[in-house]
């Protein structure tokens, strides 16, 4: 289940996800970078990452910039919160480089804030009421007062996204007005990249997003389309960003979302 936000906070989180896993079973997970960062709520999951190390049950999960391979054992119910890139920074109040490829135990920076969302995932309430009650939350967050600068760097991300991807340092000089030194400071407080792994990010989603709709079309033809220059690229940023070939990923049965998979036990 993907829900999407009301219009006033759509400026901050891009949508809710609800799953459930009924199964007493193991599940290896694959999670991805999709350039945003989000929240994961849960009142009964057994995640682990592949050393054996538990994660919490909530956890907040910054910028990836590798893919991360995940276990669960056993039936779950979770809730993720994507965010827009930049609306971490705000929750947390701390550079979005700090928390790259980190997971932050919602625990330990918002205390007991979340726990009523953890318990109602617990005892199986309507997912539509909690996302509501999690609407009323970030709302009254938001109330506060934002930093000028989240206005520019949300603007520049939806130009990257509108251009797919294809700018250059040039063109976000000019977009924004800044320098390019400038451009990537910011990017980096904010949103935890720079803007040419971010426009990197949001090419290869654009590509996923064309193999989804033109299910006939060759990888060749695609990859043309989505803008690499040659298909050994893109095969080169689906390994370095999902550690799978375009093909391997087509052929995952089990999408929970777009940069959220299952993977079959080798």
């Amino acid at each position: 289940m993907q829900i999407s936000p009301p219009k006033h906070l759509a400026s901050y989180i891009k949508h809710y996800i609800f799953l459930e896993n009924s199964e007493n079973d193991i599940m290896r997970l694959r999670l991805f970078t999709d350039g945003n960062t989000g929240l994961i709520l849960s009142g009964n999951i057994n995640l682990q990452d592949l050393s054996g190390n538990s994660l919490p049950l909530s956890f907040f999960y910054g910028q990836l910039t590798q893919y991360k391979d995940l276990v669960t054992n056993g039936s779950f119910s979770l809730m993720a919160v994507v965010f827009q890139p930049y609306f971490l920074n705000i929750l947390l109040k701390i550079s979005a480089k700090e928390v790259q490829n980190q997971i932050v135990s919602v625990e330990d920076v918002l205390k007991n804030e979340m726990q009523v969302f953890q318990e109602k995932l617990f005892y199986n309430v309507d997912p539509e009421l909690i996302i509501n009650d999690l609407n009323i939350y970030f709302t009254t967050f938001l109330s506060k007062i934002i930093n000028s600068d989240y206005e520019l760097i949300k603007a520049t991300q939806q130009y990257i996204l509108q251009n797919k991807g294809i700018v250059t340092s040039k063109e976000l000089e000019h977009f924004t007005g800044y320098s390019e030194r400038q451009v990537e400071r910011k990017f980096q407080q904010y949103i935890g990249l720079s803007p040419k792994k971010y426009s990197n990010i949001a090419r290869l989603h654009y590509f996923l997003s064309l193999m989804k709709t033109n299910t006939e079309e060759s990888i060749t033809k695609l990859s043309y389309h989505a803008g690499y220059a040659d298909q050994s690229h893109l095969i080169k940023e689906f390994n370095n960003n999902i550690g799978l070939t375009p093909n391997q990923y087509s052929k995952t049965e089990n999408k929970l979302a777009v940069n959220f998979i299952e993977l079959h036990s080798k």
